[in-house]
């Protein structure tokens, strides 16, 4: 009995670690450190862009990247998306709406209307970087999927552009509880995946 109890306790345990290690590896922040404006901090300062890329909650993401442009962390908003219905505006557009709605000047607002994968945001988005002579971004996007995201933009841009990462830490597809739901593990198990793919050359 006493052998069983201490296994099932090792096992709690040792689950509570894996996935406590998944969430905080998935999800880096370099801002966890910061205020909630810039300040002369060892990497709080301002940036020249933040960016959020759509997918999962997008209406989060962009929210996200809203409240960092209006607390003064960028003077770029980009925002990166294909549309999900080809009928209708790309996502990038929908979160410039987002944004417009909600106060933030349409002339400091970049878009990348054409990227349907997490390479084509970071493609699309360097490119954007090299015209408007942006060397410094917040990554923005769910906290199930900042790692990969910042891998791929790490890859893309190189040494050039400095990348900050900073997830949402809690969305409709994601929360400190996300182990406790089919969703959530279906997320970090896939995002390990790809991430893992990312590593041998085939991450999309």
């Amino acid at each position: 009995m006493i052998k069983l109890f201490m296994t099932l306790i090792f096992a709690v345990v040792f689950a509570a670690i894996a996935i406590v290690t998944i969430g905080a590896y998935l999800g880096p922040d370099g801002l966890s450190h910061c205020g909630s404006t810039p300040s002369s901090e060892q990497d709080c300062g301002a940036v020249d862009a933040v960016v959020a890329i759509s997918g999962g909650d997008t209406s989060a993401r962009t929210e996200q990247a809203i409240t960092l442009y209006k607390n003064g962390w960028a003077k770029w908003l980009v925002f990166s998306g294909a549309a999900a219905d080809k009928s209708g505006p790309s996502n990038a557009e929908a979160m410039e709406r987002q944004a417009v709605h909600e106060g933030v000047p349409s002339n400091v607002i970049l878009l990348d209307e054409t990227s349907e994968t997490t390479s084509e945001n970071a493609a699309n988005a360097t490119t954007i970087f090299t015209q408007h002579d942006i060397h410094s971004v917040i990554l923005v996007t769910s906290a199930y999927h900042q790692r990969r995201a910042g891998l791929e933009f790490g890859a893309r841009a190189g040494m050039a552009i400095k990348i900050i990462n900073h997830p949402v830490k809690s969305d409709d597809q994601w929360s400190a509880w996300w182990w406790t739901t089919p969703v959530g593990w279906w997320l970090a198990l896939s995002e390990l995946f790809k991430i893992v793919a990312f590593y041998i050359g085939g991450a999309q």
